[in-house]
């Protein structure tokens, strides 16, 4: 048995709590933040090309998952939320273990798109139009 549910309203909201009466013990229930919507998501993958075809890093031209990987790792530090840095599985250097943008709640994903655009200012950063 699985069910999802999006509080939209108190009939909604009545719904679940009938669910959870009548639910076996051992059921597990989340109550969670939505993930980022869709128009972010483009938004942001928008703005990382603005930043992979203007922006070069120590010299080097980044291709835009190097720079999603980049200023996640960053926005995450800025929030005290460190990314795990360790040593990579083949023994040839390090690896960045950061939260996924996929699983970002939507108020996350508007702080990401903001140090994003906040990054691109100071290096810039001419946005297309993302209407």
């Amino acid at each position: 048995m699985r069910q999802k549910f999006i509080i939209r309203d108190g009939t909604v909201r009545n719904r679940i709590i009938d669910a959870i009466r009548v639910a076996p013990v051992g059921m597990v229930v989340e109550i969670k933040e939505p993930t980022r919507s869709l128009e972010q998501n483009a938004k942001l993958h928008a703005m990382l090309s603005d930043l992979s075809t203007q922006v070069e890093w120590h010299g080097m031209k980044l291709h835009m998952d190097v720079w999603k990987r980049l200023c996640t790792a960053a926005m995450l530090r800025e929030l005290g939320e460190s990314p795990m840095l360790v040593p990579a599985i083949d023994g040839h250097g390090i690896e960045i273990i950061y939260e996924k943008t996929s699983i970002m709640g939507v108020k996350m994903m508007v702080d990401m798109i903001e140090w994003v655009y906040a990054f691109g200012a100071e290096k810039g950063v001419v946005w297309r139009d993302f209407a």
